[in-house]
């Protein structure tokens, strides 16, 4: 199989980033990262761009919310742009897949709701690809942990969707979601584009609607990583993150970018 490409989510430093932009972004090329996953690019392209310039750094995937109007996430209310100012930002930086990040556990309790938000992310790949875009979604462990008819709601939402659409997984969120994130990548095949690496303990109750304070360097933590990473044959690039880090996030993605270097040959 190919081997991903090594990516980190901005999400992870989404502080530093609001406090020194290019500064931040320095740092994380001075790890070696020249792939990074941007997050909240509408309203600052230009400054994201001129910073990857200047530092190396590419992002062929990015995060923005797609499907929702509003998501109430644990660091508050994100807004849906309009989608032509979404892929107009998008085509700024190069991006090639742009990926919607949440949607709220209440829309994956029955078909009905997985219906809709997979209609509504086939409608914007149709005008993704318009742009030369392709879409994707990421998940967090209540698309897991919901069962429609004793299947995952996430894999009941992978067979409504075009076959333009791709899927990140997030291994950790899938692991706290109460499934093998291995036997999933498995299941749902060539849509997955990218995996999120992320580690730290397991434990009953945890749930991205209270974000864990203990998340971990990966391979340091109970996600079984190595092996998802196995299994994750389609996947072109593997993405960083932390949630939250109680401690020098840029340390711990440097920590962990060594890993999982050295878990792919790299």
């Amino acid at each position: 199989m190919p081997t991903p490409e090594i990516s980190a989510q901005l999400y992870s430093i989404h502080d530093e980033l609001d406090a020194d932009l290019d500064g931040s972004l320095a740092r994380l090329a001075e790890t070696g990262l020249t792939t990074v996953e941007a997050f909240d690019f509408v309203r600052r392209a230009d400054a994201l761009k001129a910073s990857f310039d200047k530092h190396g750094l590419h992002s062929p995937t990015a995060h923005a919310v797609l499907v929702e109007k509003t998501a109430n996430t644990p660091d508050g209310l994100l807004t849906r742009p309009p989608a032509e100012e979404v892929f107009a930002a998008a085509k700024v930086l190069g991006v090639e897949t742009v990926i919607d990040p949440h949607v709220r556990a209440a829309k994956w309790q029955t078909r009905e709701d997985v219906e809709r938000t997979a209609a509504r992310l086939n409608e914007v790949a149709v005008q993704a690809a318009e742009q030369g875009l392709r879409v994707g979604y990421h998940n967090h462990d209540h698309e897991l942990s919901s069962l429609i008819d004793g299947t995952a709601a996430l894999e009941v939402f992978a067979g409504l969707l075009d076959d333009s659409v791709l899927l990140e997984v997030d291994l950790y969120w899938a692991t706290a979601g109460g499934v093998d994130p291995a036997g999933l990548l498995q299941r749902l095949g060539d849509r997955v584009v990218a995996v999120h690496v992320k580690d730290g303990p397991m434990r009953p109750g945890i749930t991205s609607r209270q974000l864990p304070k203990d998340q971990a360097v990966a391979g340091t933590g109970d996600v079984p990583l190595a092996d998802a990473l196995c299994a994750a044959t389609s996947a072109r690039y593997a993405v960083l993150e932390f949630d939250h880090y109680e401690g020098d996030t840029f340390e711990a993605i440097a920590q962990s970018h060594a890993w999982l270097k050295a878990q792919l040959g790299g």
